[in-house]
């Protein structure tokens, strides 16, 4: 960014809202799109978010009922999810940022860490249009390289949850290159058939060890 601004080639901010606002948007049944977007999205959620959230939550000391934490969760997903914020969770790595010891020397009050992340999360909510539009008007190039850059913690979480199990291993993989390759038939995209072949295959994996 610092770059960018020192040799001017940023451009001039697109037109456009300043705040951001709540748009709610009509729900429509389109089994394409359940099956390809939303089940995927679903079964992300609950394996890669709300599972290691408990993790997480346990780990560090903390004995919550999962049944009220994903019973409100769902609920807020439900409520959210006509204005785009369809993926509420019990987000794993926020999780494990705001119950480490790192957070505050006692567990009791590290409750404090998380309202200051909800503060920033709402602070950029109510600037999201600015902050588009400042993306926008960088050049396509500084985009996409911060862009990559900022999915590299990501990636690399994922990977190594991923490959964590030996046995599973490949399975894994092959869900990962299918979901990677684009593939779309039928009118479903890549990551309902990357579910389909990594379910198949780990399937497959267990029939073979049983032989």
């Amino acid at each position: 960014m610092a770059l960018t601004l020192l040799r001017g080639d940023i451009g001039s901010l697109p037109p456009g809202a300043t705040f951001g606002t709540l748009v709610p948007v009509a729900p429509v049944f389109d089994i394409s799109a359940i099956l390809s977007v939303a089940l995927p999205l679903f079964l992300v959620t609950l394996v890669s978010q709300n599972l290691p959230g408990l993790v997480v939550l346990r780990s560090a000391g903390y004995d919550p009922e999962p049944r009220p934490l994903l019973l409100g969760t769902g609920v807020a997903w439900l409520a959210a999810a006509p204005f785009g914020a369809h993926g509420v969770n019990l987000a794993a790595i926020t999780a494990a940022i705001c119950t480490a010891e790192e957070a505050h020397p006692e567990r009791s009050k590290r409750w404090a860490v998380g309202m200051l992340y909800a503060g920033f999360y709402l602070l950029l909510a109510i600037f999201s249009p600015l902050l588009v539009r400042l993306f926008l008007a960088l050049p396509p190039t500084v985009i996409a390289a911060l862009t990559g850059v900022a999915l590299i913690p990501a990636l690399l979480g994922a990977m190594e949850t991923m490959l964590a199990a030996k046995a599973d291993r490949d399975p894994a993989i092959l869900t990962f290159l299918a979901t990677g390759s684009g593939l779309a038939l039928f009118g479903l995209g890549s990551a309902f058939w990357g579910l389909v072949v990594g379910f198949l295959a780990l399937a497959a994996s267990r029939l073979l060890k049983r032989a």
